[in-house]
């Protein structure tokens, strides 16, 4: 029973070990910073590079877990949260001389480094709420310090350079303290009297003139539109009327076309009636006219033109019948001077042919020589000379002779040698019968 117990003792003595040494480890957080003290000296490196030793017995932790070793240390804490602390100075003195009442707040906390850790925990590690009442002493001098170098104005007319000159006043002094100002706001500031109202009275007559003048072209804009306003509405009133009136007239002309509507189609049922009945007219006449002409006019016409053929084939019988008797008394009449010629040539004999010849002979010699009579002068190109000419027209006449003999079927220049020989021997015909004859036929010489 002696070795359980034992063991069992031992095991809870190291257990309460183990949670003691737990127990001394301690963890900052992201706003709060350990101060350990009763620890020897460390060395440090000052800012110049020299080496020395801390005899402070000081350890900053910030953010970080540090072991406190029993009874020999111990453990202090410093809030690192940031305060907002009102500032206020009543009666401060600008430079004109005039009294005003300041109210601002200020963001102050413990600076975040190891010397402004130690210089705050030196001074208010066991009354840390103080740092709010020194914050705003050291505040309210630097505004009186800073109001008494400006003016109202300047004050009013750009409050962050006021606030910029107020924390670098008072940075020197909280700086010392470990105490960091993040930033100053001056919230309020009253003037003594009417001094703040009065010198915004230029500038509110100013403003209230201009509210006024654009009040007034607000009204008058408003006006012009609702003058616009009034005159679309004219406008589209007119137009409804305009719509309206040609509805009603559209209505109107439909209802007049309706009244209409039944006189018009009987109207149109009558003018239907009377062109049909004026095509059936037409049709009528048109029949009758055709009955006409079937009945009277083409039996008239063929009547007319019976007799008109009849009176014709008469009149061309009776002319045919004339010139029938007038053919044959000139036949007859042709005849009988035929036989009459007949009878004289053969009582006549080769006398009356030769008187015949003689009488025809000139005009056929003229005949022949009818091409040279309109010439005045004549080239003639012969190896015989002008005698040819003579010779050309000779047997022109013969050729005339010979053709009169095809056509007699009498030797003319046979009789005319005939004859020629029998004037010559009788010395009492008369010069204008004889008739001399070449070798070559028959020429005529008067």
């Amino acid at each position: 029973m002696t070795l359980p117990i034992a063991i069992g003792g031992i095991a809870a003595l190291v257990l309460l070990l183990v949670l003691l040494l737990l127990s001394r480890i301690k963890v900052a957080g992201p706003n709060q910073a350990f101060l350990v003290t009763g620890r020897q000296g460390r060395s440090i490196t000052t800012s110049d590079g020299a080496v020395g030793r801390d005899m402070s017995g000081q350890k900053v932790v910030m953010g970080a877990s540090v072991f406190v070793l029993p009874v020999v240390q111990k453990l202090h804490s410093i809030d690192l949260s940031s305060r907002r602390i009102p500032v206020g100075i009543r009666g401060a003195v600008s430079k004109q001389g005039v009294k005003c009442d300041l109210e601002g707040v200020a963001i102050v906390k413990v600076g975040g480094n190891e010397g402004a850790i130690r210089a705050a925990a030196q001074r208010f590690l066991a009354q840390q709420e103080g740092i709010d009442t020194f914050t705003s002493e050291v505040l309210a001098g630097a505004l009186r310090s800073i109001v008494g170098r400006l003016t109202i104005e300047e004050i009013i007319r750009d409050r962050a350079a006021f606030a910029s000159a107020v924390a670098e006043e008072a940075e020197s002094s909280l700086t010392g303290q470990g105490l960091v100002l993040d930033t100053f706001q001056l919230q309020d500031i009253q003037a003594e009297g009417s001094y703040l109202a009065d010198l915004g009275r230029p500038e509110a007559a100013r403003v209230f003139k201009e509210a006024s003048i654009a009040e007034a072209r607000a009204r008058q804009a408003a006006q012009q539109e609702q003058l616009l306003a009034d005159e679309a509405i004219a406008v589209a009133q007119r137009q409804l009327a305009l719509k309206q009136a040609e509805i009603d007239a559209e209505i109107d002309a439909a209802k007049a076309r309706a009244a209409a509507a039944g006189p018009l189609a009987q109207a149109a049922q009558d003018q239907e009636v009377l062109a049909a009945q004026e095509k059936v007219a037409e049709r009528t006449a048109t029949l009758t006219q055709a009955q006409l002409d079937t009945k009277v006019r083409r039996p008239a016409d063929a009547e007319r033109y019976r007799v008109e053929q009849e009176a014709e084939a008469r009149k061309n019988s009776a002319i045919l019948t004339a010139e029938a008797a007038a053919i044959r008394a000139r036949g007859e009449a042709e005849a009988a001077a035929m036989d009459a010629r007949s009878e004289a040539f053969a009582n006549y004999g080769e006398a009356a042919i030769l008187d015949l010849l003689v009488k025809v002979l000139p005009e056929v010699v003229s005949a022949a020589s009818a091409p040279l009579a309109g010439v005045d002068k004549m080239t003639v190109i012969s190896a015989d000379g002008p005698g040819a000419l003579g010779r050309s027209v000779a047997a022109n006449v013969a050729q005339g002779l010979q053709l009169s003999g095809d056509l007699t079927g009498l030797d003319v220049g046979a009789v005319l040698r005939r004859l020629g020989k029998g004037v010559t021997e009788d010395s009492g015909a008369p010069a204008a019968t004889r008739v001399q004859l070449d070798g070559d036929g028959a020429v005529p010489r008067s």
